[in-house]
């Protein structure tokens, strides 16, 4: 049990694929101008990682090392058209907003790493966890990064939840800055960068704190690079 929240803790904090990897930033930069597309693009790209990480780790023992690349590859895109052929036919104003981005989930970094580092050499549960985990770290991150970026942009969140998510998510719509007239700043991608830098810094900051209060309890005194 404790390695599997080890694994959790991983996946949602610790290497999170955006706050601490740094990896898949084009998805995260390009469809983050609101909260709603980025859940939309988080939980596709979950779908993926936590499905190609499942069937990796069953059929790992059957492909051979020098052929494993692409096997990743070839399964990976395939869950991707899947995904993609879904959300075209259950989401389509969704699949309509993140369009080229759904099938460039193929190429998302992170997910071959996960597929290469963890899948390829774990049993399935563990590789299901992780997928999972990581998944809902990218999807937590994109959220993050699409919220801050709507609301400082045109004082909403959450912007047309009901036409992607159907009419239960209206709730999800609201106004936070009332007789705002918005910045367009945030909305274009050198927002994007300005709201993941502070999200770098802030997660840093918090870890430092974070450490330093467990040095404290353990009665040491933190030790200062000069």
């Amino acid at each position: 049990m404790k390695r599997y929240l080890q694994i959790t803790r991983d996946g949602l904090w610790n290497q999170n694929v955006l706050l601490a990897q740094s990896i898949a930033l084009c998805p995260a930069m390009a469809v983050t101008s609101s909260a709603t597309n980025g859940l939309g693009m988080g939980l596709a790209t979950t779908a993926v990682l936590a499905t190609s990480n499942l069937l990796i780790a069953l059929v790992r023992n059957w492909i051979s090392a020098e052929v494993r690349i692409p096997v990743f590859v070839a399964l990976i895109a395939s869950l991707v058209t899947l995904v993609d052929m879904m959300m075209n036919a259950w989401l389509h104003d969704l699949y309509k907003v993140l369009g080229l981005f759904i099938a460039l989930i193929v190429v998302n970094c992170a997910i071959l790493g996960r597929a290469e580092a963890f899948a390829s050499r774990e049993p399935p549960l563990a590789a299901l966890v992780d997928g999972i985990s990581m998944g809902l770290g990218f999807t937590g991150a994109l959220t993050l990064i699409g919220a801050i970026r709507e609301v400082l942009g045109t004082g909403m969140l959450f912007q047309q939840a009901h036409l992607f998510f159907g009419q239960g998510a209206a709730w999800l719509e609201q106004t936070i800055i009332p007789n705002y007239g918005g910045m367009l700043l945030w909305i274009l991608p050198p927002g994007g960068f300005l709201v993941m830098g502070m999200l770098l810094a802030g997660k840093r900051v918090l870890e430092q704190r974070t450490a330093e209060r467990a040095l404290r309890k353990a009665n040491l005194r933190p030790i200062h690079c000069c």
